[in-house]
């Protein structure tokens, strides 16, 4: 099959898995409010999608690299249908939380297995490609899933919402059981799974460096789709507003990552994403000073350039320093660490807001991602000089002092 064709199906299938968590994590925060929840139930809310994945995230990889990717893909959808049924069926506040943990498992299955897909369609050059076209689709639903659920809910009412969002999550589970040939069983590219532990991924200090980086570019993006809609209800804003502020986010990580192969080709990958945790940062003080909605739509835009940049680079990177047949287990790691860090980071905050509000929990943050935009840039300082005493040294090994030229013939 064309890698191409299979990118793009990829992509398309993936559109509408990530509709309905997006879509999910805005809507079971609006309707935890409703039942009455508070700063510190809403962080342990958020930090229930993460929980089970935290353990199995690595797992999932190893199935995507052992069994391949169309099981997990099927397995994800219809576990991420079922996670919206729960509340669906019973609203309650409980409901919400073991939605929020079914509806996190299960899309950690799909997401790696798409993930690893589109990683082994083509070599390093085409890689960076397929993954900035993988993330426009998530810059798609990334607008689509709050701005739906923001709209349902106004029009609609809660439960109509769940149920859309539960019938779009189960269409890529219905077309890959019917039609199993939409992707391959395991990308053209993917090596045989090779042996080894999880110590011998964290060994590695590029790919711990890039492990760290995504967890705060995640944090970035969960703690605003968690956040935003509380502080946007403190200042009389509808579910809609609030849905069009958070989709300005995604819109704007679609058209940065038009850009992307360009960028990534003039500065490189590891550059701009440390640009992107630096912009993030500063622009994440900002949101509690603000009330007016157009002035929230704007800067949610411009956070929406720098952690719409920074995702893709993030799992890039982790592809390019996984070792051979490892890339699933790596960016299951990936995925690991993320979730450790939505877990930790809503609890801490979700209790900083209950006794100050809002406001500490975006500037801590800010502060979380200029301090690994600042770190990044020591690590790369740190790695150019290895580089340049590596290759000193073994220009010293052949005989030749290490700024010689070779003299003309």
């Amino acid at each position: 099959m064309n890698p191409v064709l299979v990118v793009y199906l990829t992509v398309t299938l993936s559109v509408l898995n990530q509709i309905g968590l997006k879509g999910s994590k805005v809507l079971m925060a609006l309707y935890a409010l409703h039942f009455g929840a508070g700063p510190i139930a809403i962080g342990v809310l958020a930090a229930t999608y993460a929980c089970v994945p935290l353990l199995v995230a690595v797992y999932a990889g190893r199935v995507s690299d052992r069994v391949g990717v169309r099981p997990p893909m099927i397995m994800g959808s219809f576990g991420m249908g079922l996670g919206l049924a729960i509340p669906l069926l019973y609203p309650a506040l409980p409901a919400l939380y073991l939605g929020a943990a079914i509806l996190g498992t299960s899309n950690i299955f799909f997401h790696v297995a798409t993930h690893n897909l589109v990683g082994a369609m083509g070599d390093k050059q085409a890689r960076t490609k397929n993954f900035s076209t993988f993330s426009l689709g998530s810059s798609i639903s990334g607008f689509l899933g709050p701005v739906l659920v923001g709209w349902q809910i106004d029009n609609a009412g809660y439960a109509n919402a769940l149920a859309l969002l539960a019938g779009i999550v189960l269409i890529p589970g219905a077309l890959l059981c019917v039609y199993g040939r939409l992707v391959p069983p395991r990308g053209a590219g993917a090596k045989e799974h090779a042996a080894g532990g999880v110590k011998d991924l964290l060994a590695n200090g590029a790919l711990r460096n890039t492990l760290i980086t995504s967890g705060l570019i995640l944090t970035g993006i969960d703690l605003f789709n968690f956040y935003m809609p509380i502080h946007g209800r403190a200042i009389g804003l509808t579910a809609s507003f609030i849905g069009i502020v958070i989709g300005m986010q995604a819109a704007a990580a679609f058209i940065v990552r038009l850009a992307l192969p360009s960028l990534a080709r003039r500065f490189t990958e590891k550059r701009v994403l440390t640009y992107c945790l630096l912009m993030a940062g500063l622009t994440y003080f900002l949101f509690p000073l603000l009330q007016q909605p157009v002035l929230l739509a704007t800067v949610s835009f411009i956070l929406g350039l720098a952690l719409g940049c920074g995702q893709p680079l993030s799992i890039i990177l982790t592809y390019n320093y996984s070792p051979p047949g490892r890339a699933g287990e790596a960016l299951g790691m990936r995925l690991t660490v993320n979730k450790f860090i939505q877990i930790v980071v809503p609890l801490v905050f979700g209790s900083m807001g209950a006794a100050f509000g809002v406001f500490p929990i975006f500037w801590s943050n800010a502060a979380l991602l200029l301090a690994g935009g600042w770190l990044n840039t020591l690590y790369d300082k740190r790695r150019q000089i290895d580089l340049a005493d590596q290759a000193a040294a073994a220009q010293s090994e052949s005989g030749r002092p290490p700024a010689a030229e070779d003299p003309p013939a």
